[in-house]
């Protein structure tokens, strides 16, 4: 599409062209998230290159238009000093969001943006094709190009110390290397003493209720039980079932979640699906005169994964959550949780057990994980490493972190889908989440001094309700900085994941 040059003649003319702008760019961006859910849960395999071609020309249409010589202009008008000072909060808002990522970008030639994003719509079906096959060699070269393109997305974005921190900046905007490495420090430090301790002193759960088989279909029909009742609206949403579990926002009243069900592995579709709705509810509850504008999502990606992780861990595995759910849960499964109780199978899901999948590990062991990742990311991007010497790396880290090592590459450096959609910068965003979740969750309480009270009782609307007040309605209004310090009182702490998971464990395993 050619753009029109616009010489905005007075502020009230630009607001009204960016308007039109920001809704032009949003609607197209629901259409691709509509087509992106598409491609990995409906569109038939045959048919995958092509729709990969039409989605990399969708997303380089709504690029063009975000660095296009009208948003430039537009840009220019609205941070002037004699405007910038009459604009009101949203409209400031929505402008730093398009400003960052007009400086970032505009140097990226459409025609590199367009060869990146057909690769990546391509490489999700080489991942899926390689990790059903365990053939890391068939998935490398797409993996390659993806890095070779995000080295350069790193120079031209620019930085000051580490190459990564241009790349962590678009999943957690102000995050660097520098600022990231104390907190996983600190966390890697006392998670690693805490499941030593765990190893040597913790009274053992009873996880062989597990290892029987849990129907599939009845699976899905407890997932759509307990969604409306944890507090997602079905009439603005749906769940389905994918390779690995995401949440995709269409609009505010059009959000899908998908899950993965294994017959054999009951708590893996039933947390994935409590902690996509996470994600799903904080889009429900964005404030609805947002909608059609860059404000209708959650205020980063670390916030975002603070929700998920609140609602999978914080409120999805606690004892109260269970006393509530567990006696319909045994109705959907009698025969196997006949002779198992509450509070067994709270202690059960509950389990620290180092494991080799990042998305079924338990909530101590899983910043492990994602801290390997992190790693070997900032190797990448900064080039120490290079993507055939993943496999090997990988299982060392593996060996390092957690003890254990990966049987094949599937249940190692091929079990992620992020790097296939260029997500290189994202995994950081998970610990980060539980870190904010951890705070949130200290602040709640001092609110609602009751919290699990209500959770047992099954009055989730209370959770609901205080987390749109207090975080979901604001969407992108504030930088996730301001937001976490709006509903804190304090910057990002690590000692309340800390505390959280030291009490919490110490409680599970009678430390």
């Amino acid at each position: 599409m050619e753009q029109n040059m616009v010489q905005p003649s007075s502020l009230k003319k630009a607001l009204e062209q960016f308007k039109l702008l920001d809704e032009k760019i949003t609607h197209f961006s629901s259409i691709l998230g509509l087509v992106d859910w598409d491609q990995k849960v409906m569109a038939p395999k045959k048919g995958r290159n092509v729709f990969a071609k039409a989605t990399g020309t969708l997303r380089t249409e709504i690029f063009q238009l975000s660095v296009s010589p009208e948003m430039g202009q537009l840009l220019e008008t609205l941070i002037s000093r004699e405007n910038r000072s009459q604009l009101d909060q949203v409209t400031r808002a929505k402008v730093r969001e398009y400003n960052d990522y007009y400086q970032k970008s505009q140097a990226i030639p459409a025609d590199l943006f367009k060869e990146y994003s057909i690769l990546t719509a391509q490489a999700n079906d080489a991942w899926e094709e390689a990790r059903e096959n365990n053939n890391y060699a068939s998935y490398l070269p797409f993996l390659e190009k993806i890095i070779d393109y995000k080295r350069q997305f790193a120079e031209i974005y620019g930085y000051d110390d580490h190459p990564y921190d241009a790349l962590l900046d678009e999943y957690e905007p102000g995050l660097t290397v520098k600022k990231l490495d104390p907190l996983f420090a600190k966390l890697r430090e006392a998670s690693v003493h805490l499941l030593e301790r765990i190893r040597k002193n913790g009274q053992p759960t009873n996880v062989e209720m597990f290892n029987q088989s849990f129907e599939i279909e009845k699976q899905k029909a407890f997932n759509r039980f307990i969604l409306p009742l944890i507090g997602f609206d079905m009439q603005a949403g749906r769940l389905d079932e994918t390779v690995h579990p995401f949440a995709q926002t269409v609009t505010i009243g059009d959000v899908r979640l998908t899950t993965r069900y294994l017959e054999k592995n009951v708590r893996s579709a039933l947390f994935g699906t409590i902690h996509e709705a996470g994600h799903g509810i904080y889009e429900q509850h964005i404030n609805p005169s947002y909608e059609e504008s860059v404000l209708q999502s959650g205020a980063s990606f670390g916030i975002h994964e603070s929700q998920s992780r609140f609602l999978e861990n914080m409120i999805g595995r606690s004892r109260e959550f269970w006393h509530f759910f567990f006696p319909k849960l045994a109705e959907y499964f009698p025969a196997q949780l006949k002779d198992v109780t509450a509070e067994e199978f709270y202690r059960a899901v509950n389990t620290v057990q180092p494991s080799m999948i990042r998305v079924e590990a338990d909530e101590l062991t899983y910043n492990l994980h994602i801290m390997l990742r992190y790693e070997i990311e900032k190797a990448l991007i900064g080039g120490e490493i290079e993507a055939r010497d993943l496999p090997a790396i990988w299982n060392q880290k593996m060996r390092d972190y957690l003890g254990i090592s990966p049987r094949t590459d599937t249940e190692g450096v091929l079990q992620d889908v992020h790097w296939s959609f260029g997500g290189i910068g994202y995994f950081p965003s998970y610990s980060l989440g539980n870190l904010y979740a951890a705070q949130i969750l200290r602040t709640i309480q001092q609110d609602i001094p009751d919290l699990y009270s209500y959770i047992e009782n099954g009055k989730f609307e209370i959770i609901q309700d205080w987390l749109k007040e207090n975080i979901h309605q604001y969407g992108k209004l504030y930088t996730p900085n301001e937001l976490i310090v709006k509903v804190t009182g304090e910057e990002l702490n690590a000692d309340y994941l800390i505390e959280y998971l030291e009490k919490k464990y110490a409680e599970v395993y009678s430390l």
